[in-house]
């Protein structure tokens, strides 16, 4: 048995660019959360975590209507690139940012809003400005939730299916992800490469997971 190892590329690809635009989108949205006050913020929240509860088709669906040609989104993408962006890695990168962005946004917000305030004042009676404030302040202090942040994510999008297969369809060697591939393997009764390719997947998950909780639990030391 030969081993297709591209889903698995693909899937770890997608992870890790999902995983680096939800740092860049989740850390300010989690800051504004956290520290803001304004009316409408339940809304905004319960909004935020609402892939957690809604099956995965139904997001898929909607992402899938939203990206295609007849949409205004879609239309607009695909005069721009050439190509539409339903069924692109583009389109899953998009998905699983949505999917899977309350994994990341809530570990690092419940991370904002435990640093010690009296840290925060410190910073601020030094002359800090807000920025400053947020680099050398609260950023440190919500490492070990920055860090869970991203695990999360990276281990939720690592796992992904119905969202990527309404999304991205199978298409070998740009949207079949590892998940896709051992769904395609149980149909066609292949229970060897399913086995291995789930195997795999475990190592993954089991590594990272791991790593995260031995990570943490030295930072919890040396503080």
């Amino acid at each position: 048995m030969v081993l297709d190892l591209m889903p698995l590329y693909i899937s770890f690809k997608l992870a890790v660019v999902t995983t680096l635009c939800l740092l860049v989108v989740g850390i300010p949205l989690a800051y504004f959360l956290a520290y803001k006050r304004f009316r409408g913020k339940t809304l905004v929240e319960a909004v935020v975590s609402l892939p957690i509860v809604l099956p995965p088709t139904v997001l898929g669906f909607f992402l899938l209507v939203a990206m295609g040609n007849h949409s205004p989104v879609g239309r607009l993408y695909n005069d721009i690139f050439g190509h539409p962006l339903a069924f692109s890695f583009e389109g899953l990168v998009v998905a699983s940012i949505l999917y899977s962005l309350p994994f990341a946004v809530q570990p690092i917000q419940n991370g904002f809003e435990q640093v010690d305030g009296t840290l925060i004042d410190a910073g601020r009676t030094l002359g800090c400005s807000p920025v400053g404030v947020f680099f050398r302040v609260i950023l440190p202090a919500s490492k070990r939730a920055i860090i869970t942040g991203s695990v999360l994510s990276f281990a939720h999008t690592l796992g992904e299916f119905g969202v990527v297969l309404m999304v991205g369809g199978n298409i070998p060697g740009v949207t079949k992800v590892a998940s896709i591939s051992i769904y395609e393997s149980v149909e066609t009764l292949n229970y060897t490469e399913a086995l291995v390719m789930s195997l795999i997947l475990l190592a993954i998950s089991f590594t990272v997971l791991a790593s995260v909780y031995y990570i943490n639990r030295r930072e919890r030391i040396l503080a």
